[in-house]
């Protein structure tokens, strides 16, 4: 039995046409949104993993305080056979629970790009000859068959993405992770918290100018993809926080009133000077929330670890 096994459940133009259907309902309606999903082309990703190391950029460095200080525990409650993660990317952070989870026989990671999924399970393999690998190309935020594997199972979820998630689409994302889980399986979920507004705002609008370029970055994916005429100049990055929803919002600022043309959807927008583009929603949680959140899911919170000065939380919860 080969050691990789890649399975694709979307059809090959899906991406494609999630994108035209995505710009043209964001881009007619108002106020003007994109998906954060578009961020992550080749570019985009290279970008992101440099925010990952910037100063102001906590998240990562909290979670992965938290997987290197808790993983043990989480192996020993969890007993896990398959690692399922969502939205896995590079699977870096995976590889912090791959070195505790010594019964694990499979490694599910589950993302839209081939290409990263094939590149991830490459340098997994090479590292750690014995695991098995099942990729699926898949979004997992429209519902999700998983493969046969072995229990129990662990889904992860990590980095703090559902928090781009809205509460609604939140609330249908953890009913669908609660429908693959088994008796004995798990979630565990990664969560920034809710934190003095400078410290956050600082995370998404740092100095060195990167998240501004990461945010920008969906306009060159629509340009390319699509055949639009935006030039990021035109755009100035924006990040703030809403209080009353504790989220962070992202936008794309228009520094002059101007058209764009989208050939490909037939479609031409118009900005008037200092209108908003919101490109990313991140919202902020606390522990009472999250429990409240897995409770109407129909699992239930049964560990919550933060990092040593308490700005981000990975959960662990069971079905009920």
């Amino acid at each position: 039995m080969s050691p990789f096994e890649l399975t694709r459940t979307l059809p090959e133009d899906a991406t494609g046409a999630a994108l035209r259907a995505d710009v043209l309902q964001g881009l007619t309606r108002t106020p003007k949104t994109l998906p954060p999903k578009w961020f992550y082309d080749s570019r985009g990703s290279e970008l992101f993993e440099e925010i990952t190391r910037l100063p102001e950029y906590y998240p990562t460095r909290a979670e992965r305080e938290i997987l290197l200080a808790r993983g043990s525990e989480i192996a020993a409650r969890t007993r896990a056979r398959t690692l399922v993660e969502l939205g896995s990317g590079s699977s870096d952070k995976t590889r912090h629970l791959l070195d505790e989870l010594t019964a694990l026989q499979l490694y599910v990671p589950v993302d839209v790009s081939g290409s990263a999924l094939t590149g991830a399970a490459r340098s997994l393999l090479a590292e750690r000859p014995g695991l098995r690998v099942h990729a699926l190309i898949a979004d997992f935020t429209a519902g999700l068959a998983l493969p046969a594997t072995p229990g129990p199972r662990l889904v992860a979820f990590l980095g703090g993405t559902i928090g781009n998630l809205l509460p609604a689409e939140r609330a249908v994302f953890l009913a669908s992770v609660r429908a693959l889980l088994a008796p004995g399986d798990a979630l565990l979920l990664g969560t920034d918290l809710v934190k003095d507004e400078s410290v956050l705002v600082r995370a998404y609008d740092d100095a060195a100018g990167v998240t501004a370029a990461f945010n920008k970055n969906v306009l060159s994916v629509i340009d390319r993809e699509l055949g639009a005429d935006f030039d990021p100049r035109d755009f100035g990055h924006v990040a703030l926080w809403d209080a009353e929803n504790e989220w962070i919002e992202m936008r794309l600022r228009a520094r002059r009133a101007l058209t764009v043309k989208i050939p490909e959807l037939d479609l031409v927008v118009h900005f008037q000077a200092g209108e908003e583009v919101r490109t990313e929603v991140s919202a902020k949680f606390r522990q009472d929330g999250v429990r409240t959140e897995l409770s109407a899911a129909g699992m239930e919170l049964t560990r919550w670890w933060t990092d040593e000065a308490g700005r981000f939380a990975l959960s662990l919860a069971t079905a009920v």
